[in-house]
């Protein structure tokens, strides 16, 4: 390990002959000799007995389409740290879409498909070195996650955390789900009382937010805070503003609405560590709505890693079918021998995380994509889950097609769109917000 600079003297830089002793290890070269290279060109090195096909023609299209994304960006002036996070949610009917030329959309069909369809949420956090009325930033930090969820849209947000939090859908007046107090670290068993914003903790007897249920807290010490809170707070609200129309959409009068419509969430539908723990309740809801007959259609769009890498790979050797869209849902056990090569585990793929399952989708030699689909349950078998389990799946592929961009690898315009509203880059976003916390910030 090097020694790092700390801005007095120079780091430590690592040895450009280090390498030398390395290759001229006998017993490297010996090991090197024995190694055999599985040709990545090569089909057998590939499972592609898991490709089931689908005639898109067989199903209804979804007919309305709403997306969500977000970004969030740290900025450092003066010793002093804040991440500014936004998100937004957008829709667009699938017909709309379905119309734009693939090839070569044009720019005023496009911006007519956005207009007046967009809506967006922003905040600020503050990491190192500030202060506010509420006091140091681990108190400020929670009441700014508080504050901003209430406020924007007249609390809509809220009231869909809420909504989550104490399972409203079921008429059962449940309270909170547990959570560890931010005061003392105590758990607080019976979770806030149900549909209040506030409560009491029953062992310091101070008060405690809905919103510290999630456990933004445990990322964060009175005088410092990680900049995973903003990152986690994007992904919290990214999936809060779905829910709000999901929310809004379960109690229409026209109950076939809500399953018309197809949900798009930009990247993997998974909620890491504490913030979990409203895994449980989503995937409840979905599986209790499926049962009532008003299925959810929901998608996740993953756009890089080990999913996204492996299919890259293994799709070069799967035949097309024209007019036929191919896929795979990707059992547990094809997840943890093929894609994470991991031995057999207590806990299964995605059992606490995940409230979506994988879906390889492949239309044609140029666009496959990896998508998460919704069962409702869960199932710890390495065969689980399979086709039948997923949530309107048959309609799910049958509006892809529509929704194709050929502008990136596995793109899917609503996500496109949404994501030049939400999203904010290191050059010049970053820049420019620096400059603005150097003007407001003293």
């Amino acid at each position: 390990m090097a020694y790092s600079s700390g801005g007095r003297l120079p780091f430590e830089s690592a040895s450009k002959l280090g390498h030398l002793n390395v290759i001229e290890s006998e017993w490297v070269q010996s090991l090197l000799k024995d190694f055999e290279t599985n040709d990545v060109d090569n089909a057998d090195n590939y499972e592609n007995d898991i490709w089931e096909n689908f005639d898109p023609s067989s199903a209804q299209p979804l007919n309305h389409i709403w997306a969500a994304d977000g970004s969030y960006v740290s900025v450092e002036e003066n010793h002093k740290e804040l991440a500014f996070v936004k998100t937004a949610l957008m829709t667009v009917e699938q017909g709309k879409i379905a119309a734009i030329d693939k090839e070569y959309p044009h720019p005023l069909k496009l911006q007519e498909i956005m207009k007046d369809s967009a809506l967006f949420h922003a905040t600020v956090f503050p990491l190192r070195n500030l202060k506010s009325d509420k006091g140091n930033i681990y108190d400020t930090v929670r009441h700014v996650i508080y504050d901003s969820m209430r406020t924007d849209e007249n609390g809509q947000y809220f009231e869909t955390l809420k909504w989550l939090a104490y399972k409203k859908w079921d008429g059962q007046k449940n309270n909170s789900l547990s959570f560890e107090c931010p005061h003392c670290s105590k758990v607080i068993e019976n979770g806030i009382p149900y549909d209040q914003d506030t409560g009491v903790c029953p062992h310091c007897h101070k008060e405690v937010l809905l919103t510290d249920m999630i456990g933004f807290h445990l990322d964060m010490n009175e005088e410092n805070a990680s900049d995973s809170v903003a990152s986690h707070y994007m992904l919290i609200m990214e999936m809060l503003m779905l829910f709000t129309v999901i929310r809004l959409q379960w109690a229409n009068k026209d109950t076939t609405l809500i399953s018309d419509t197809l949900f798009i969430k930009d990247g993997p539908m998974t909620l890491n560590g504490q913030y979990s723990k409203l895994v449980p309740n989503i995937r409840e809801f979905l599986n209790y709505a499926k049962n009532q007959g008003r299925p959810i259609h929901i998608i996740g769009s993953e756009k890089s890693g080990s999913f996204f890498e492996y299919l890259s790979l293994c799709s070069r050797f799967v035949k097309p079918d024209p007019g036929n869209i191919k896929y795979a849902v990707l059992s547990h056990g094809y997840i943890r021998r093929v894609i994470q090569r991991a031995p057999d585990r207590g806990n299964p793929y995605g059992l606490r995380t995940n409230w979506g399952e994988k879906v390889f989708v492949y239309l044609d030699e140029n666009t496959h994509m990896v998508l998460n689909m919704t069962t409702g349950g869960y199932d710890r078998a390495d065969s689980y889950p399979t086709s039948t389990d997923i949530i309107g799946l048959q309609r799910i592929l049958a509006t892809l097609p529509a929704l194709v961009s050929r502008k990136y690898e596995g793109a899917l315009y609503p996500i496109e769109l949404v994501n030049g509203i939400a999203s904010m880059s290191n050059y010049p976003s970053a820049k420019i917000l620096q400059d603005f916390v150097r003007d407001a910030v003293q």
